[in-house]
């Protein structure tokens, strides 16, 4: 039954939706792609939104699809236009410091509470937001963020440099 209810939402909505980022970035295959990739979140998430208000969803899903798209994008090109110096090599000690730091890292994460470290990984690896975070744990959004902030200082903690 959840097959043919995606099946029709897809069939009736898959073109709205495309077409809906088509026009707000003029590239077909990117808007095939957010398209494809709204209708996989409303599969993985087992969304089913109230009648008269898939459209809606489905449109706001696939608009935060494509703002985050476009930010990446925005922060490639930045990087892109960045000067490249491939003359710098890393010293003994940059390699020392780096593997330290690393250590550090793996360390702090290792011995921090398994819902801060979950909630960290979530958002700094998978990329998901507070609220994708929230609704996935099915906890609520300041309880993310409170174990958030307290990840963070225990990482900022734990990653200074001794002086």
């Amino acid at each position: 039954m959840l097959e043919d209810y995606f099946k029709k939402l897809f069939d009736i909505y898959f073109e709205r939706v495309r077409n809906y980022i088509f026009y707000r970035c003029g590239d077909q295959e990117l808007a095939t792609d957010i398209a494809q990739e709204t209708f996989m979140k409303i599969w993985e998430k087992d969304l089913h939104p109230e009648p008269n208000k898939e459209k809606a969803l489905l449109f706001k899903i696939a608009g935060d699809l494509f703002i985050s798209s476009y930010r990446k994008q925005q922060v490639a090109l930045q990087f892109a236009q960045l000067p490249q110096n491939n003359n710098e090599v890393d010293t003994p000690d940059d390699e020392i410091n780096y593997k330290e730091l690393k250590t550090k890292y793996e360390k702090t994460l290792s011995e921090m509470n398994e819902n801060q470290r979950i909630v960290f990984l979530m958002s700094r690896n998978d990329g998901l937001k507070y609220k994708e975070i929230a609704d996935h744990l099915s906890i609520s959004q300041k309880a993310v963020e409170k174990r958030m902030s307290k990840a963070l200082e225990q990482l900022n903690k734990a990653l200074q440099y001794e002086a």
